[in-house]
């Protein structure tokens, strides 16, 4: 799909979390509009730089592509991604997060979360089962049309727009969660601040992201580069799952000074190394005591 689509291009002036000039930060390499798979020297594409912020350890591109229409990224049916049994709400999704929501808000009553980017609806789900008045928005139409449709979401609750468009009342949620969402948009620093609007005091935010430090990442990197390429492996902005940036915990704790919030907790997860479950077992140990795992996950407190 992403060969047909057609894009304007933005540069980057400075490192969307923490402000420093793109001038001051390390260029890692090129990504182009396809996977660079095993033989790297062989694929032809269209290429952008990736770029790494000395100061907090943001990973973005620069120019950024930018699609003449959103939908040609994410207006894809959410059948051609996952197979019927996504459909189904397993016991307990969610449910980590939701406790954990719960645990940070204390005692609170009448508890309103708000699900960024929230896809088919099954977070929106869990949040109901735990105790929640749940609303969401959902940028994609056939994700959007599914929720309603296939999971039951109830149309009042959930609208179809982009966060750069949508508008909810001031502090009027305790819970806003940000799942595997906050990578794909443009401007990260501005999709936060909005978001914080949204949250009464001491509320709480859920965000989980690309981590910028992921091992699997530096592999594939050395890789290319011993295949004599300066492609790398981070983001992938021109195809799926159109990421556009990797972040630090360093990104939050630099954004949190310059906007006025703290961070309540933080994690990262190992998830998959994609390569031969030989290594898993040297690699994941490796992963969890360093600090590099594919994704981070942090909670912000609105003070």
């Amino acid at each position: 799909m992403s060969d047909q689509l057609r894009y304007t291009f933005r540069r980057i002036t400075h490192c969307n979390m923490c402000g420093t000039p793109v001038e001051e930060n390390r260029v890692l390499g090129r990504r182009l509009n396809r996977p660079h798979g095993r033989h790297p020297r062989r694929v032809i594409g269209i290429a952008t730089t990736v770029v790494r912020c000395r100061s907090c350890g943001l990973v973005y591109t620069d120019p950024q592509p930018v699609p003449f229409d959103i939908q040609d990224h994410y207006g894809v049916p959410p059948e051609s991604y996952w197979k019927e049994d996504y459909f189904q709400m397993p016991e307990g999704y969610f449910g980590g997060e939701v406790r954990r929501a719960r645990a940070l808000l204390g005692d609170r009553p009448g508890l309103r979360a708000l699900d960024v980017g929230a896809g088919i609806g099954k977070a929106m789900i869990a949040l109901e089962l735990g105790g929640f008045e749940t609303h969401g928005f959902e940028p994609s139409k056939p994700f959007h049309e599914r929720a309603i449709t296939r999971m039951g979401i109830r149309p009042e609750r959930l609208k179809q727009a982009m966060i750069e468009e949508v508008e909810y009342e001031p502090a009027s949620f305790d819970f806003v969660t940000f799942g595997v969402v906050l990578e794909h948009v443009y401007d990260p620093s501005a999709a936060i601040v909005k978001a914080m609007g949204w949250l009464r005091k001491g509320g709480v935010m859920h965000i989980e992201v690309p981590s910028s430090r992921w091992l699997i990442n530096r592999f594939a990197n050395l890789y290319y580069r011993l295949r004599g390429t300066d492609l790398v492996a981070n983001t992938s902005p021109m195809h799926e799952p159109y990421h556009l940036y990797e972040f630090d915990l360093e990104s939050f704790r630099r954004h949190a000074a310059r906007h006025g919030y703290s961070i309540a907790f933080h994690e990262q997860y190992v998830c998959k190394t994609f390569l031969p479950s030989v290594f898993d077992a040297i690699l994941k140990p490796v992963m969890r005591l360093t600090g590099t795992g594919m994704q981070l996950c942090v909670w912000l407190r609105k003070e």
